[in-house]
């Protein structure tokens, strides 16, 4: 077997990476982000490599990735499972394995193929060596850079492998190179984050605002408005006239016309059931609480107000709707699950690759 040295031009979806003294960690936040960061929260979500992939050419049949991951359990909640990684050859995905059974990947085609592996969207992940049975070179990029920022919806929570997360699905069948930082809880307009995304190079550019803004209960109606316009205008800095589209929160019952802050749900967490719950008054919502309907609201007037040519804004309810929630309910009052994120792909995909994005 060839052992390839793991180098930037071989990870794709990283914003930096890190070496360790067994190999790579891949960042989705610049490390001038992380000095200025204090939640533990983030900095865990800023190793979790949702949207990172190894992307290379090779004619090989068997393909052996060691990694080193580490395993995340909150107390009282049930074990995690395994993180996935996921295979794609040519586009599709043609195999799956997880860490603990060793990620290796034999009996694939002879042929010269375009070969991506995506890493688990929601477990640290440490890269420690590539082995092959045929030599191996960095593959073109698809084309176009997406960038998008939002919460844990948009790393991938509930999803349940690395490629089937909503943005994955959308980013292979629009046929874009996907830089993903989506941060589970952590979608909070910081300052950091908002100039992580000035300096990335890109040529689509989209924000997913408001989810966590109102589970944390993290600001006030006054707050929320000038923080949105600094945060869209840091963007701006360094992409003037790319599209850029700000998305609104899908539906989620719990926090739709009821503040936060949000919280387990202790009784269910105690049956071994994890659920989500609202605990603010609805009635401080005149006092500039915000709920989901209130940043809605907020949001597609401040897109309106900005009048930029190549702003736009998009309803999260066109994305997952009270419709869909009936279809595909979220299974713990807060995340879609595996069939809601590929409804959520298949919408995107048509309104913002279809439209703003074309």
């Amino acid at each position: 077997m060839i052992t390839t040295p793991l180098t930037a031009d071989l990870v794709r979806g990283a914003l930096e990476l890190e070496e360790t003294p067994r190999g790579l960690v891949a960042h989705r936040l610049p490390a001038r982000a992380r000095a200025q960061n204090t939640d533990p929260r983030l900095a865990m979500a800023d190793t979790q490599p949702a949207g990172v992939r190894l992307r290379f050419r090779t004619t090989a049949a068997v393909i052996e990735l060691e990694t080193l991951p580490t395993k995340i359990e909150y107390p009282g909640a049930p074990p995690r499972p395994d993180g996935v990684y996921d295979l794609l050859v040519d586009g599709k995905l043609t195999a799956q394995a997880t860490a603990p059974g060793g990620v290796r990947f034999p009996g694939l085609p002879g042929h010269l193929k375009d070969v991506e592996i995506w890493l688990p969207h929601n477990e640290i992940t440490e890269l420690v060596a590539l082995r092959t049975d045929a030599p191996v070179v960095p593959a073109p990029p698809p084309g176009r850079v997406w960038l998008h920022h939002g919460s844990s919806i948009s790393q991938g929570s509930n999803a349940v492998s690395p490629s089937t997360t909503w943005a994955a699905l959308t980013a292979v069948s629009a046929g874009v190179e996907l830089v993903n930082l989506g941060f589970s809880g952590n979608a909070m307009l910081d300052p950091f984050t908002a100039r992580a995304l000035r300096d990335t190079p890109a040529d689509l550019v989209s924000v997913k605002i408001g989810i966590n803004i109102v589970n944390a209960d993290l600001m006030r109606l006054r707050a929320f408005g000038p923080a949105v316009h600094g945060f869209l205008d840091t963007v701006r800095e360094g992409r003037p006239s790319a599209p850029l589209l700000v998305v609104s929160p899908l539906y989620c019952p719990i926090h739709e016309r009821t503040p936060g802050p949000g919280d387990f749900d202790h009784e269910a967490l105690a049956s071994g059931v994890v659920r989500f719950r609202a605990t603010g008054d609805p009635a401080e919502v005149a006092a500039g609480k915000l709920t989901l309907e209130v940043v809605r609201a907020e949001l597609a007037r401040i897109v309106a107000q900005r009048q930029d040519p190549h702003l736009h804004y998009l309803d999260g309810l066109a994305l997952y709707g009270p419709a869909d929630h009936a279809e595909f309910p979220l299974p713990d009052e807060l995340h879609p699950d595996a069939p809601a994120h590929r409804r959520i792909a298949s919408r995107f995909t048509e309104l913002a690759f279809g439209g703003p994005f074309a």
